[in-house]
């Protein structure tokens, strides 16, 4: 075995999904870079889950949040590295080569890569870039970003927080207090959709309001509703997009 298929073999990537049928058909070719490609699906409506088979990814299904599907994921992996991949991002070409090197380093639990979002303007690559230097310097990525760790470590940590918002931004967290978080230099590409719905400018407030309040022992629940009260507040404010899940 070359040491490539050594590294490919490696890695399960974990995809939690929640009516997401027209993100899936631009992850297939990873099913040729990593050990396996799961799909744990919360309850879709549309052909999440018909797609995925078809596909060829394996799918489970858990409902119950974002932090639940994450961490049944975890458990269903058979591989000793895992990283966590929203539907809609796409992993930079030879991401198994810098996920496998960045992990060897002694003082790193976790990894991550730098956000690069489809479309926008300046405001919103200027957005970006601030975060960006806020994960590197830091250590804070947001789950956008394609969380990697060994599994091992992740057992460790605990796993995901079952809550019903912010289970990365904790995660990260509690991975600081164990090791280095790394931000990669390379880039993920994500889907813009969630900035385009209410606008850079007002995603940008909502998310840093939750994160000030959350320091201030709001609960989460309570976190959680403001959050989807700002995107129907947005929604019929006169943006008309597709409404996505936290």
């Amino acid at each position: 075995m070359t040491l490539i298929e050594q590294t490919i073999s490696n890695i399960s990537i974990i995809i939690p999904t929640l009516n997401e049928a027209q993100s899936l058909s631009a992850l297939q070719p990873l099913l040729k870079t990593a050990a396996e490609l799961i799909v744990i699906d919360g309850g879709s409506t549309d052909d999440t889950v018909r797609i995925a088979q078809s596909l060829g990814f394996r799918v489970e299904a858990c409902p119950g949040g974002r932090g639940a599907q994450l961490n049944f994921g975890a458990k269903c992996a058979s591989a000793p590295t895992l990283l966590f991949l929203h539907a809609d991002t796409l992993l930079p070409p030879d991401f198994h080569h810098m996920v496998t090197t960045c992990l060897t380093r002694p003082d790193t639990i976790m990894g991550a890569f730098r956000l690069h979002v489809e479309g926008g303007g300046w405001l919103l690559k200027n957005i970006i870039r601030g975060a960006n230097i806020r994960s590197q310097l830091l250590q804070m990525p947001y789950g956008d970003q394609a969380f990697f760790l060994l599994k091992e470590n992740f057992i460790k940590l605990g796993g995901f927080p079952e809550l019903p918002i912010m289970e990365d931004y904790v995660f990260v967290r509690q991975a600081k207090k164990r090791g280095k978080v790394v931000t990669l230099p390379q880039e993920v590409t994500t889907s813009g959709r969630r900035w385009q719905r209410l606008g850079p400018v007002q995603t940008t407030l909502i998310n840093q309001l939750i994160i000030c309040a959350y320091h201030l022992g709001v609960p989460a629940k309570t976190l959680a509703s403001f959050y989807r009260r700002g995107l129907i507040f947005g929604k019929f404010s006169g943006n008309k997009r597709a409404h996505r899940r936290l």
